[in-house]
């Protein structure tokens, strides 16, 4: 029976590589993103290896990621695996200086999204059972401070002892949860941190070896 896997954020980055890759291993895909022309482009691309059904939608959408959860194709309801990759940072000026608007888009994604995404659609892998698994993508940020992570590096904090404690209530169920902690990565995360400004996008790979995607997916 084909395995069968909902990736969040899969339009870019980290969500996009894994979708290509599990697609290429035969896994059914569940993908979500709010750029709908990214995303149709995507799954027309993948259906060439696999099933897949895309949900244009914002995790932090509560009655949206409901909606969509309930009203899954039944060929896409035994789900095995979860990536809960959508996430963002957003500006890099001193807390006295952010915009208090661009933290609450960073708690409201990077967590209450991440919480949505799991809570409901923890029965389904809890039904599957042994090999079901959880995947939340962490950052080194949750571990280590830098200038201008603030709100961005508790949310990641709150990822990684989300994880733990989600491991604790899940013995028994046969579900896994693993929290991915990258470092730099040469992806769009960092051109949307910016604000779209291209230079400095180049300047903070310059003489650096990022990792990639790919190499997290």
């Amino acid at each position: 029976m084909t395995s069968t896997l909902f990736i969040t954020g899969a339009t870019s980055g980290f969500g996009e590589a894994c979708a290509r890759r599990f697609a290429r291993d035969g896994w059914a895909l569940v993908l979500t993103g709010r750029r709908e022309a990214r995303l149709q482009a995507l799954a027309e691309e993948l259906s060439a290896y696999t099933e897949v059904h895309p949900l244009v939608l914002d995790v932090r959408d509560r009655q949206a990621m409901e909606q969509a959860i309930a009203g899954l194709p039944e060929k896409f309801t035994r789900l095995r695996g979860l990536i809960n990759n959508a996430g963002l940072a957003l500006g890099t000026d001193p807390a006295p200086r952010c915009s208090l608007d661009d933290w609450e888009v960073m708690v409201d994604t990077n967590i209450k999204g991440l919480l949505y995404s799991t809570r409901l659609l923890l029965p389904r892998l809890i039904a599957y059972g042994r090999g079901a698994g959880i995947v939340n993508l962490g950052s080194v940020a949750g571990h280590w401070p830098y200038p201008g992570s603030h709100v961005y590096g508790a949310t990641k904090a709150f990822v990684r002892q989300f994880s733990l404690n989600l491991r604790n209530d899940l013995v028994g169920t046969g579900v896994r949860v693993t929290d991915l902690e990258p470092g730099l990565c040469e992806s769009e995360f960092s051109l949307v941190r910016f604000g779209g400004d291209r230079e400095r996008y180049e300047v903070t790979y310059a003489g650096a070896e990022p990792i990639q995607p790919e190499d997290i997916a």
